[in-house]
């Protein structure tokens, strides 16, 4: 039986050789057929799923035919699932994206903030304002958009949870995860778009089914259609550098990687129709990268060339203002088999 404390540790940070701190959290690796198949923690906590929920989030619009309808391309559907790094190419396919569905930047409702891309280039970003098109969820606001140009509803409100865009994606992501609409506890993400909490195990379960590219007929080829723009275009759907583009490549398209913010990671792997699932308890990015890799280490996916592209992820330096190295995150994983 897996262990069903609700978190055991999953990483830890040395200094000077030593342990520091620990990283505690939860992983469920799952079938496409819901069956549960390795655990850490309990695979059954009830997690926020943040940025993780973007492609279940454009599910209803690539199946009602919007894609089709405002001629976005393959880049742009990998945009609808994208927490990008504000790049140009990012800011450039979404505000394309915003036109072709005769919406503007103005239009937006998820806030702006620093570009991410000047932290990875480690230079300094410009004095605000910002665009919200730099947002890193502006792809996913912009499909927001597109979709109540599709369905004629009101755009001033799109985020109320009871629009009906937002009743509707609630619906879609329950049907999907396989967990009722009315056990879905819903909150406001970052972005301010709501979002809703589930049991990892089903989160792991929606990105199985993603990740074989679900041939339910109600879905009309959607789930294909969002994982093959993700395998396709990783660094749309996150940017140069980092975690998810770094997994997806890693993959060779046979895998699918979203974070989300509060330490939530999920990893669908086509060929063997797995959906892996992990929440770090506190929050921290950190510890997310090292206990991702240390999983698909121990699920068996990791050869000498996929191992070697995913170094720098698997147990990163830690360094101080000057640059020194002062420890590293060490993961500490131990899956148990159900």
């Amino acid at each position: 039986m897996p262990d069903r404390h609700p978190h055991v540790p999953l990483a830890v940070a040395t200094r000077g050789g030593a342990d520091e701190s620990v990283h505690y959290g939860a992983v469920a690796v799952v079938d496409c057929d819901g069956r549960l198949l390795h655990t850490a923690g309990d695979p059954h906590a009830s997690v926020f799923t943040r940025s993780t929920l973007k492609p279940l989030q454009a599910l209803a619009f690539v199946r009602d035919g919007g894609v089709e309808r405002f001629g976005f391309s393959v880049e742009q559907v990998a945009l609808l699932c994208a927490s990008h790094a504000g790049e140009p190419r990012h800011v450039a396919g979404v505000a394309d994206m915003l036109a072709r569905a005769g919406n503007a930047p103005e239009q937006l409702q998820c806030g702006t903030h620093v570009p991410g891309w000047y932290d990875l280039a480690g230079t300094y970003p410009p004095p605000p304002p910002y665009s919200p098109l730099a947002h890193n969820c502006s792809g996913k606001h912009a499909g927001m958009l597109a979709a109540c140009a599709l369905h004629g509803w009101r755009r001033d409100d799109y985020l109320d949870p009871e629009h009906p865009l937002q009743v509707g994606i609630r619906a879609s992501v329950a049907a999907f995860s396989g967990v009722p609409a009315e056990r879905m506890a819903m909150g406001i993400d970052g972005c301010s778009a709501p979002n809703f909490a589930l049991p990892l195990s089903a989160l792991a379960h929606a990105f199985a089914r993603l990740a074989v590219g679900d041939d339910d007929p109600q879905w009309n080829g959607a789930p294909r259609r969002l994982r093959d723009a993700m395998a396709a275009h990783p660094g749309l759907v996150s940017g140069a550098g980092h975690s998810d583009e770094a997994l997806m490549h890693a993959g060779g398209g046979d895998w699918i990687a979203k974070i989300g913010a509060d330490g939530v990671q999920v990893v669908g792997v086509a060929s063997l129709g797995l959906g892996i699932a992990l929440k770090i308890a506190d929050g921290g990015r950190r510890a997310i990268a090292p206990a991702t890799v240390a999983v698909l280490d121990a699920l068996g996916l990791l050869d000498d060339t996929r191992r070697a592209a995913l170094v720098r992820l698997a147990a990163p330096t830690i360094r101080n203002y000057r640059g020194t190295a002062t420890g590293v995150i060490r993961p500490v994983v131990k899956l148990a088999r159900c």
